[in-house]
Formats: C-alpha cells, sequence, structure tokens
C-alpha cells in the first residue's frame, strides 16, 4: 500500500509546507533494484575509522570490493562511515573514533550507513572492558536516532576469538551497508563463529541451494520467495489449499514448486521432506514465515482464537523443526532455519496476547534450536518484521496506520522485500557463524530494545 503522506513531503509545495512547519518527513529509502545487479554498494566514499590490525583488515576488504575507502575525509557526501571499536579496552578508548565521526555525520548522505564494528564482552573482562562494549551498544542505538535523509546505523559484534575477516563478519557488514538492510536500524548482529564461506559471486550467493518457504502464496512470504529465487536457490512454496492459486501464480514466476498443505496437520512434515527428498533431493533453507492473527483483548479471548495462531504460529514449527532434526542427511551442507517473529513478540501489543506468545515463542524456540543445528553444521535464526505495508496493515483503520507507521526512526512502514531481504541474507552460506540471533527489521521501532 502506498503511503501518500511520505510521498506528499518529498515533492513539490508540499514538501516545502511540511518543512516550513516541522512535520516529520520520511526519506524514500534506497533499496535493491533487482533489475540493476551493477548498483554500486555504496553511494559515496566509505570512511573506515579507527587504528589498528582489524581496521586495515577490513578497510583492505572494502578495497577489493572496489568501494571508495578512505581512512579520513574533509569536504564531499560521504556514504557510509565504518567505526572500527573491536580493540577497546576502557570507555576513554572510544574517544578518538568519535571525535572523528562527529564531524563526519554530518555529510552522511541520503539513505548513508554507519556500520559499528564491536565485540561481545565476556566473564573474563575487565570491569572497565565490559563498560566500554556496553558503552557502544548505547552509541549505536542512539546514532540510529540520529541520522536523517533515510540513513541507518547498525553494528556488527564479535564474539571473542572470532576476527573481522570471518565469513559472517564480512557478509553481515556487506549486507549493512547495501540497499538490502534499507529498514533495518539500531540493531546489533552478533558473530558466535568463524564458519562459513564467502560467495564467488554476491548476487547469486545462494546458487545450488533449495528453500522451503511456508506461507509463500502472498504478502511477506511471496516476496521472500522471490528474493530467494533472485539470490539464486530453487524455491518450494507451501501454503493452504484455499491459497493455491495464488500460490502457484508465485511459484511459475519463480519457477518453484507448489505444496499445497495444512503446516498443522502431524502429517505434514513427512509429506514436505518425502516431496522435497524426490523432487531435489536435499534441503538447504526453512523459511517458517506461515502465520495468523486473532485479536482480541485477554478479556475477550475465546479459546479457539487462542489455540488456532499457537497452532499455527508456533506449534507447526516445531513439528516441522523436529522432523528435520531427525533427518539430517537430507541437509548435508548444515540446514538455514529462518523463523518470522515479530516486535509484538518482544516488547507485546495491546489486543495481541495470543499473537505475542506465539512470537515470543518463536525467538526463544530460535535460541534453543541453534546449537541443536550447529551439531550439523547448521544455523536457526529469527526475522522480527515491525510495521510492514501488507493487505493485513491495509486494514487498519486510517488514523491509527498512520500513527503506525511513524512509530519508528525511520518514520514510515516497511515493505515485505524488507523482510524478505534479511532472510535471504541469513539464508546465505556466509552468515553461518550467525546463529540464535533474532534480527529486527523494524527501523528500529521505538518500543522494546
Amino acid at each position: 500500500m502506498s503511503d501518500t503522506y511520505l510521498n506528499l513531503v518529498n515533492s513539490g509545495l508540499t514538501k516545502k509546507i511540511a518543512k516550513q512547519f516541522g512535520l516529520p518527513r520520511p526519506a524514500r529509502l534506497r533499496r535493491t533494484d533487482p533489475k540493476s545487479i551493477d548498483a554500486p554498494l555504496v553511494t559515496g566514499p566509505v570512511v573506515v575509522l579507527g587504528t589498528g590490525a582489524d581496521a586495515d583488515t577490513l578497510a583492505t576488504t572494502l578495497l577489493d570490493w572496489e568501494l571508495d575507502v578512505r581512512r579520513t575525509m574533509r569536504g564531499g557526501r560521504v556514504g557510509a562511515l565504518v567505526l572500527m571499536l573491536t580493540e577497546l579496552t576502557a570507555p576513554e578508548d572510544a574517544a578518538e573514533v568519535v571525535d572523528q565521526a562527529g564531524p563526519l555525520m554530518k555529510a552522511l548522505g541520503p539513505s548513508g550507513r554507519v556500520v559499528v564494528l564491536t565485540r561481545a564482552a565476556t566473564e573474563q573482562d575487565s570491569p572497565a572492558r565490559a563498560a566500554a562494549l556496553a558503552g557502544v551498544e548505547g552509541l549505536w542505538r542512539s546514532v540510529a536516532k540520529e541520522v536523517r535523509y533515510g540513513a541507518t546505523a547498525n553494528a556488527v559484534v564479535l564474539r571473542d576469538g572470532v576476527g573481522v575477516d570471518a565469513p559472517a563478519a564480512l557478509g553481515a557488514v556487506r549486507f549493512l551497508l547495501s540497499a538490502r538492510s534499507a529498514f533495518v536500524s539500531g540493531q546489533g548482529l552478533q558473530v558466535s563463529s568463524d564458519a562459513g564461506t564467502l560467495p564467488a559471486d554476491w548476487t547469486k550467493p545462494l546458487a545450488g541451494k533449495v528453500a522451503v518457504v511456508t506461507g509463500a502464496a502472498r504478502g511477506i512470504g511471496a516476496q521472500i520467495a522471490r528474493v530467494l529465487h533472485r539470490e539464486g536457490a530453487q524455491v518450494v512454496g507451501v501454503d493452504v489449499p484455499a491459497a493455491g492459486e495464488s500460490l502457484a501464480s508465485v511459484m511459475n514466476e519463480v519457477g518453484g514448486t507448489a505444496i499445497q498443505a495444512d503446516i498443522t496437520d502431524e502429517t505434514t512434515p513427512a509429506r514436505l521432506i518425502e516431496r522435497v527428498r524426490e523432487r531435489y533431493g536435499r534441503l538447504d533453507v526453512l523459511v517458517h514465515n506461515a502465520g495468523i492473527t486473532r485479536d482480541k483483548l485477554l478479556a475477550n479471548m475465546t479459546p479457539d482464537r487462542w489455540r488456532s495462531v499457537v497452532a499455527v504460529n508456533l506449534r507447526a514449527q516445531a513439528q516441522m523443526n523436529e522432523a528435520l532434526l531427525a533427518t539430517p542427511d537430507l541437509s548435508p551442507d548444515g540446514l538455514r532455519i529462518i523463523s518470522l517473529a515479530s516486535t509484538s513478540g518482544i516488547a507485546g501489543n495491546r489486543g495481541q496476547s495470543n499473537y505475542a506468545f506465539t512470537k515470543a515463542g518463536v525467538i526463544g524456540m530460535t535460541r534453543s534450536l541453534a546449537p541443536l543445528l550447529a551439531e550439523h553444521s547448521g544455523t536457526a535464526n529469527a526475522v522480527a518484521p515491525g510495521f510492514i505495508e501488507t493487505e493485513m496493515t491495509a486494514r487498519i483503520p486510517a488514523l491509527q496506520r498512520q500513527v503506525a507507521r511513524r512509530l519508528n526512526s525511520l518514520q514510515q512502514g516497511g515493505k515485505p522485500v524488507d523482510v524478505a531481504e534479511a532472510v535471504s541474507f541469513l539464508a546465505s552460506p556466509q552468515s553461518a557463524g550467525i546463529n540464535g540471533q533474532t534480527l529486527r527489521v523494524c527501523g528500529q521501532h521505538l518500543m522494546g530494545a
């Protein structure tokens, strides 16, 4: 659904009026153009701030990506700022990088990027180092609320012993610099291991992979199927028989396989595994996208509303995961499971106690599933969308919808493709070192952490 207000404040006389009266002016975000794979990764110079081996290593890699890399800059627009804060030992150590970053923030261009690299604290850290690393999180979350014109700020958080040149670290940096992360801001992606491989072709990292997407007939699920296909995957779309026509249309579009099934049926996992094995011989990616809402205040919640939401949103995922854990031979290179959570599951939402229960449950299940999949070189991660422009949100009353759109740092709703880009990133081989994480795609929604 089109955001009329966003269009008005970005064109003609209404743009001048909005500026004059100090009205919110959400920017048009730079997103991936599927028709132009040669589009630049970053629009402008990338300034890497910081000294030491980590900063040198990353700067060299960015040069290898044919970016315009600077270590300092005076004058002109900046495409991205990379703040190297991986070697802090005390709070005062951050001052030099922050001093350099301050003036450059004013030069950050539209849809610019700020990416902070830091480390996760450990129990062995001194109080001073622990304070410094905790402070970095406050820094990037605050910067994400300060940047303007569609710019974002995020962090790559490295566990102890993980190098900045680890595949998942470089993959995360590339994702956060790119247009693919347009609606991701104020987030930290933790890299826990050196696992993974960098793709030979960054435009087709999923070449040769097979991906199953539930709820693929429309909306976010259909867009996930399209992006996975764009990235090189063979896609199997699953949806209920009632959505069969839409599902067939989407699968025809991406050259995939359509499977009509009720995911709450206990026989579905075995049937799905059999079909995938028969057709492709392997399964590399499973995207749990299917979900429903049956909103009511808890005081008015009926048993069927609660049970139906739990059955689709949570129990169906659990039984599918259990079946796949029992058949590791189907995923010889390790299975990537990406589950759709929600910001409602992080902060709660009025009238959605059943939905929030299931989406918080997805996050908990993801954390528990991660080490089990890691035993077979797999990963489990979740993506938590905020307000996304879909058929469902289009039915929200107009005034309520406008308010919901503005309740994030980017002051607008996201698009289904924003969720799909995050899913595809977590499904890719270079993301193997990211496990058990929940990535919010919410424009730094003002509710929740």
